[in-house]
């Protein structure tokens, strides 16, 4: 495999999984957030969606709730950003999935005062991996994940999508205002 070019030709080393990483926080999430057209607060209420449904176990149904609860909340004329809920979504994605259904269980034990009932990692992945266990039926498997590890998920699941929603869209308001008064004062420094 040739190593890639950079405009000039030089050969240009491959990236790491940080740089990767960062690469596509900045062009997925953080290039809509600056580019949006609306105002801060418009944005920012998409920003805070996305953050709250990507902080919750729904991965697979997160784009239908989200859908659902958009469109509801544009038909009382409450209005936010649809791209940036959508985009703020892809937090929990796969990869994040398993570590952050984990944070969400041990926090709905600890909710629903289960404190002696609290299995390592090790056991969490084991129950979560006997869900795809083919040999056994689907609704069988279903039904053991959800007795073992849904209702703890599911309250686990609240305080971090609230808190999650809230600083999202306080971080993203305070952004883009203090974008906007810098974008001012070049402008007024070009113009005087």
């Amino acid at each position: 495999m040739r190593p890639s070019l950079r405009a000039d030709g030089v050969p240009q080393r491959p990236r790491s999984w940080s740089d990767r990483l960062r690469r596509v926080v900045r062009y997925r999430l953080v290039v809509p957030l600056l580019r949006s057209h609306h105002s801060p607060e418009f944005t920012a209420r998409g920003v805070g969606l996305g953050v709250f449904w990507a902080l919750t176990p729904t991965v697979g149904f997160q784009t239908p709730l989200l859908l659902g609860v958009w469109g509801a909340a544009r038909a009382i004329g409450w209005r936010a950003s649809l791209v940036q809920n959508l985009a703020w979504t892809w937090i929990n994605n796969p990869i994040t999935m398993l570590p952050l259904y984990y944070l969400f269980y041990v926090t709905g034990q600890l909710l629903m005062g289960h404190r002696t009932d609290m299995s390592g990692y090790g056991a969490f992945v084991a129950v979560w991996s006997s869900t795809t266990d083919a040999s056994r039926p689907f609704l069988e498997r279903a039904l053991t994940a959800a007795r073992v590890l849904g209702w703890p998920t599911i309250v686990g699941c609240v305080p971090w999508a609230l808190a999650g929603a809230l600083l999202g869209y306080r971080w993203s308001l305070g952004f883009l205002r203090h974008r906007a008064v810098v974008r001012e004062a070049r402008r007024a420094a070009h113009v005087g």
